[in-house]
């Protein structure tokens, strides 16, 4: 599967990194979620310049030794620094380090384009808030870097991102062709310390990753292929998405960065949750990133084992995170120990059910019956004096399943009455685990104008 080229958004605090972000993926896009129950402030966004699109990341401003007041904190964050400059020299595939002409070259400048230029990716320099003759300048003096032709821009206005934009984009590696997974690629997701480690070594049955308590001991993304009961299938396992912390904005955010680009490369996503924690709002953030991938998912209670049960203590905890994840009614729910490796077999074969459902195909003449009895049921809706016509519906694609259906105004198609025929699809056709895509399209009955 094919993932969009990666810019991350380097640079000193205040230097307008957030602006250039907003600019290039349009701030309702930057900020704003659809999806119910999940944070609205994104930590990425796509983008599209001249008809190819990717994948920016904003990040925290990356705070220099020099730049930083003497205190027992100095060493901290530092080491922050560095951590934030080599996590996005390690997941993107160009680098955009923002400066501030106002302010001149600084020190932690120096020390940023020390780390960048040890890497192999490409660097590229933009000198921010050259709205003016005399500031585009003083651009030149971002030479002194050593990070080769500085790019004089105003992420506020726009002035000179189309440029820089250009040059960024032609040099991006080439896009492969879209193919399907040769066998089920399932990625194990989640939190720190929520014991995704411990699940793949479960479902291994040996030490194959490394397990600790120390939040964030997994860093890179490691892919192990195993058989399943004679069936060969890949298991990546991720780092961390960690918590939101006062110095670790940008560690958060590469961490998300690469829960999203396992996604992205997965068929199914299993999302660990940790039983004594319950649901948090990372939980659904998480979620929500497969959500917009398209992907299957299967939520995974862990360390079920360290909760004391009582009659009712499963399906009151299922009702718990059910609630949560209203969002994604139709992801299964499984209860798990990855510590005693209790029901891992189960969360391994709902995984495996989840990749079926994804290519599911639903025949012509029962899509189109469960069309026609949902709208016995409840009518379209009207709007003055038109109504909402549907004529037929078609499968056209899986992973997800696709659905097109045809109509006489597609505008009209409220999301309540989309919802409402998704629920009908899922009581013939379960797909769990599975989204389902439905497209809209405007249709003219024959012998109608």
């Amino acid at each position: 599967m094919t993932s969009k080229p990666i810019l991350a958004i380097v640079g000193r605090p205040n230097v307008g990194k957030s602006t250039l972000f907003n600019r290039l993926v349009g701030e309702r896009l930057a900020i704003v979620t659809d999806i119910a129950g999940t944070t609205r402030d994104r930590l990425y966004a796509d983008a599209d310049f001249a008809g190819r699109e990717f994948t920016v990341v904003d990040t925290g401003g990356i705070v220099g030794e020099r730049d930083v007041a003497s205190s027992n904190d100095t060493a901290q964050f530092f080491a922050l620094a560095r951590d934030q400059a080599e996590l996005a020299i390690a997941e993107a595939d160009a680098i955009l380090f923002l400066t501030d002409v106002e302010a001149g070259v600084m020190p932690g400048d120096y020390e940023i384009a020390d780390i960048l230029r040890k890497s192999d990716k490409p660097v590229y320099l933009a000198v921010n808030k050259a709205d003016n003759e005399k500031r585009v300048a003083d651009a030149v003096e971002f030479f002194a870097l050593g990070l080769g032709t500085p790019y004089p821009i105003s992420a506020l206005h726009g002035v000179g991102t189309g440029d820089l934009l250009e040059e960024i984009i032609a040099n991006f590696p080439l896009a492969e062709p879209e193919t399907e997974n040769e066998f089920p690629q399932i990625a194990i997701v989640g939190r720190p310390n929520v014991g995704k480690s411990s699940l793949l070594n479960a479902i291994l049955g040996q030490e194959r990753a490394i397990v600790s308590e120390i939040p964030g001991t997994t860093r890179d993304s490691i892919d192990t292929q195993v058989l399943w009961r004679d069936e060969p299938l890949t298991i990546i396992d991720t780092a961390g998405i960690r918590r939101r912390g006062k110095i670790e904005p940008g560690i958060e955010k590469f961490s998300s960065l690469r829960a999203l680009k396992a996604i992205q490369r997965a068929d199914v996503v299993l999302l660990l949750l940790d039983a004594q924690d319950g649901p948090t709002t990372q939980d659904m953030h998480v979620a929500s990133y497969a959500l917009e991938e398209d992907k299957g998912i299967v939520l995974v209670v862990n360390k079920w084992d360290a909760l004391e049960k009582e009659t009712n203590t499963m399906r009151d905890y299922e009702a718990r995170v059910r609630a949560a994840f209203n969002f994604i009614p139709y992801a299964p729910i499984v209860f798990c120990s990855a510590k005693f490796r209790q029901r891992i077999p189960a969360v391994v074969d709902t995984a495996l059910r989840v990749h079926q459902e994804l290519r599911e195909r639903v025949p012509t003449t029962d899509l189109n019956e469960i069309l026609r009895e949902a709208i016995a049921q409840h009518s379209p809706p009207t709007h003055g004096k038109r109504t909402l016509k549907f004529y037929y519906a078609t499968q056209v694609g899986i992973i997800p399943p696709t659905f097109v259906f045809f109509v006489n105004h597609k505008d009209m198609v409220h999301f309540s009455y989309q919802r409402y025929l998704e629920n009908k699809i899922r009581e013939r056709f379960k797909l769990t685990g599975a989204p389902i895509k439905m497209i809209f399209r405007a249709h003219a009955k024959k012998g109608t104008k």
